[in-house]
């Protein structure tokens, strides 16, 4: 197995920073998420793309997927973007 740090990069493989990347924020229905998310984004000083804001409900209804394409300068902010949506108490996950 190789170590992580031996890799070497290739053209076409994995993130390249800056660019224009979409995250997804699950969580309770009634939390207001499809705004929520946007201005959590724009709150760590990310630029979001209005118009690629997606949302949709669970079967049941109890919980909402928000999706939105976003733009990102390093690696550092896409990890930010993470870390600020999980840290909302009713956001469950992201991918």
């Amino acid at each position: 197995m190789r170590e992580l740090h031996n890799i070497e990069k290739q053209e076409g493989q994995g993130f390249q920073f800056p660019g224009t990347f979409e995250i997804t924020a699950m969580g309770v229905a009634n939390a207001n998420l499809r705004e929520r998310v946007q201005e959590i984004l724009r709150g760590i000083g990310l630029s979001v793309l209005e118009a690629s804001v997606r949302e949709r409900e669970s079967s049941q209804g109890n919980y909402v997927s928000v999706s939105v394409v976003f733009n990102c300068p390093s690696r550092e902010k896409y990890e930010e973007a993470h870390a600020a949506l999980k840290a909302h108490p009713d956001i469950r996950y992201t991918l």
